[in-house]
């Protein structure tokens, strides 16, 4: 792939040579190395060039020839130039997978102390000619570097869009050029088998197929069929053996290793379709989960597996584990009486028995078993890592028990999630997780103690493509929010610096339309209140209505402004998720200290909210405190601001005194694929005593459910300059799922 973007390595000299006073190199490196120091000049690549990989360093060699850098057979001569591998020992570079790079208008010198550090400071000189405006010129300079986390992973769902092998090796190269080192490959699930297995063809001949290119039309499409392998319009695709093992061998040519998910025990339709005997029910079409109570089942995926093993050589082997229906094992007499053979509490432990039987089995190949987090349910097989998905919970538990943990948390890692506004962007299956919260995200969580932390292998982009068809999605949903996280899993935190990121970022963004990516490019509009209008970077605050001119007030403390906060004017630079009433941004005048702006006339802001129907703890956002906080929700309703209820919402505010009453606001959000609906009305009500309630007004809704993609509604109530000092909001739920409530805005 990179060895047509960069043959500008390889050419002879280019007809005008700049002087080395005026060559200015770019050095802007993502992920941020540990030491860069900038020198004088440049060293020139040409055909002429070589690389003396020593007795060791010879894969990390082979990978500068065949990404274009170099040719491999010109002869030696003391007087050409060249690129020079060198083994360290611990004492100069300390870290295993770490390396030097010393780059003179003579000689490129790499120290390395072991082939995974020379690749890893192969792909750094790689980057760094791609950024250059002519690649064949490096930029002189030193660079020490090394990794913080061995993890640093990628995984893409295959099964529910299928891409093809060359494809697969570009996303894998990309990978490498920004350091990630694991592809976790998920190649089944009920959407589609993608591998062969040759002791169960029928997987790929028909499993691999199904009657709907488009996921969401197969989806809500109640048969959900598969087709044959030739069948007129069958969707679908397989990856032969000799495939697969191809692809392990490119990835491990630069450095990756390649992670293979069989799933199990659910997730497994399309498997249950065309080998129903492996089912509760033994009925084609009818289960989704393999039958726990029938021993067939076992020899079946220890059969699957040992092909698995055969082409995989990864340390471990991911094996599902998630969102598994317990409905058919209650109902199933061979998984009942397993439970009570096994002396097993419950179904929960029913699926732990089959993940430890699992387990077993892999380390009798001496591999080892690695599952999502709901692997921790029933009971955690002994020597399990866990990935993380479900927040970051389920990785503290492991981690506190002595098992390692890959965090991959939906709210940071999941990069399905829209990175904008829905309605500018191509439609995502839910959430919103912009470039810079990627960024943001810590790995290690606070809650762990040194010894417990050690046990945090890394983190991973998650990749499903239920709404990704095709490779331009693909890449548009990857870049650049990959190239944030590369630099969290790599970088010591004592680099991090969002500012400086995104000054880096943008040589990247030439770097990507060299290598035709299809990526986003953020921007940064910001909406705080429906009368307030802030736009675009360094932007000034402006009012929209001429009956409303909120004062605007600050703090530097990250405390919430009162009356006697400084007062706020000017422009600001935008940095972070948009907010109702208060907002903490980074200001260019207040050199990156921590803002809060607030509206002084939000008249509920931190009063007491009484429930008088429960929020779902589940969603509990800030609690008591979230309805009334100053913040408003992002895009999502996982972010910590947007409160959840199951049936109606019904709560008081009590405003502390009797005062004039003139607005109200709420905003709801509506995403009906997770089953996130908009009331069917809003009702406010206000009284004096609170005991007595007199209704003001009643809002219906008029969103209509039928819309799939994500919405929002603002009830708008217009509260007559009535008197009163508390407030009631009762929110009418009239669907069988949930609502998602913002901030109580009264002014």
């Amino acid at each position: 792939m990179f060895k047509h973007c960069v043959s500008a390595l390889v050419l002879t000299a280019c007809s005008i040579l700049p002087g080395k006073a005026q060559y200015t190199g770019n050095l802007d490196l993502i992920p941020r190395p540990a030491h860069i120091t900038a020198g004088s000049g440049f060293f020139r690549m040409n055909a002429k060039g070589l690389i003396f990989p020593g007795k060791d360093f010879r894969q990390a060699a082979q990978l500068l020839q065949k990404m274009g850098t170099l040719p491999s057979d010109v002869k030696a001569s003391p007087h050409q130039s060249a690129i020079i591998f060198k083994r360290a020992n611990a004492a100069a570079i300390p870290h295993p997978d770490g390396y030097q790079i010393s780059i003179s208008p003579a000689n490129v010198t790499i120290q390395a102390r072991s082939e995974a550090g020379a690749i890893n400071a192969a792909l750094s000189l790689l980057q760094l000619s791609l950024l250059q405006p002519d690649p064949s010129l490096l930029p002189c300079a030193n660079i020490s570097d090394q990794p913080r986390f061995g993890y640093r992973g990628v995984h893409l769902d295959v099964s529910r869009n299928y891409f093809p092998t060359a494809y697969v090796k570009r996303f894998i190269d990309l990978m490498a050029l920004y350091r990630m080192n694991t592809f976790h490959w998920h190649l089944t699930d009920g959407a589609g088998w993608r591998l062969e297995i040759k002791r169960y063809p029928e997987l790929i001949r028909q499993a691999a197929w199904r009657t709907h290119g488009n996921w969401k039309e197969w989806w809500k499409n109640g048969d959900r069929r598969y087709s044959h392998e030739g069948d007129p319009n069958a969707y679908g695709g397989y990856y032969t053996q000799q495939e697969a093992r191809d692809i392990v061998a490119y990835a491990a040519a630069r450095g990756i290793t390649v992670i293979p998910e069989i799933e199990m025990p659910g997730h497994s339709e399309e498997v249950l379709a065309i080998y129903p005997e492996f089912s509760c029910s033994g009925i084609p079409y009818k289960n989704s989960e393999f039958c726990l109570g029938n021993d067939s089942t076992f020899s079946f995926l220890q059969n699957v597996l040992d092909e698995v093993i055969s082409i995989f050589p990864s340390k471990y082997i991911h094996i599902g584990g998630d969102e598994a229906s317990t409905k058919a094992w209650k109902q199933c007499p061979k998984c009942q009486q397993r439970i009570q053979d096994e002396h097993l509490k419950d179904e929960k432990e029913l699926q732990s028995y089959a993940i430890r039987r699992m387990e077993k089995f892999l380390l009798s190949r001496h591999r080892k078993l690695l599952g999502w987090d709901e692997i921790l349910e029933g009971g955690l097989a002994p020597e399990a890592t866990v990935m993380s998905w479900r927040g970051e919970s389920g990785g503290i538990a492991a981690a506190r028990e002595g098992h390692d943990v890959v965090m991959t948390p939906g709210s940071h890692c999941y990069f399905d999630s829209y990175q904008a506004d829905p309605a500018t962007q191509p439609e995502a299956i839910s959430g919103y997780l912009p470039l810079e919260k990627v960024y943001s995200y810590e790995p290690v969580p606070r809650e762990l103690n040194a010894a417990a932390a050690q046990h945090v292998l890394g983190a991973q982009a998650n990749i499903w493509t239920e709404y990704i068809p095709h490779t331009n999605h693909l890449e548009y949903m990857v870049y650049p929010r990959l190239i944030a996280l590369s630099e969290v899993v790599w970088s010591d935190t004592l680099y991090k610096n969002w500012d400086n990121f995104q000054q880096r970022l943008q040589s990247h963004y030439h770097l990507l339309q060299r290598l035709n990516v299809n990526y986003y490019r953020p921007s940064y509009v910001v909406n705080i209140h429906p009368e307030i209008d802030i736009t675009q970077h360094q932007a000034a605050i402006t009012f929209s209505s001429e009956q409303y001119k909120p004062t605007i007030r600050y703090t530097l403390d990250g405390k919430m402004p009162d009356k006697n906060s400084s007062l706020y004017t000017g422009r600001f630079t935008v940095s972070g998720s948009a907010i109702i009433t208060a907002a903490i941004f980074q200001d260019t005048i207040m050199k990156g200290k921590p803002t809060v702006l607030a509206v002084d006339d939000h008249l509920a802001l931190g009063k007491k909210v009484i429930y008088n129907r429960p929020y779902n703890e589940k969603y509990a956002a800030q609690k008591e405190a979230t309805l009334v906080n100053g913040y408003r929700g992002s895009l999502t309703y996982g972010d910590g601001q947007w409160q959840g209820f199951l049936g109606d919402m019904d709560v008081t505010v009590d405003l502390e005194k009797v005062i004039s009453l003139h607005n109200l606001s709420i905003n709801f959000m509506q995403l009906t694929g997770p089953g996130v609906y908009i009331p069917a009305w809003v009702e406010v009500q206000l009284s004096d005593d609170g005991k007595n309630f007199r209704t003001v007004q009643q809002v219906n809704n008029d969103v209509p459910v039928s819309l799939s993609t994500l919405a929002f509604k603002d009830f708008k109530f217009d509260l007559k300059d009535q008197q009163a000092r508390y407030i009631r909001v009762h929110a009418r739920n009239e669907q069988r799922g949930f609502m998602f409530a913002d901030e109580i805005i009264v002014y």
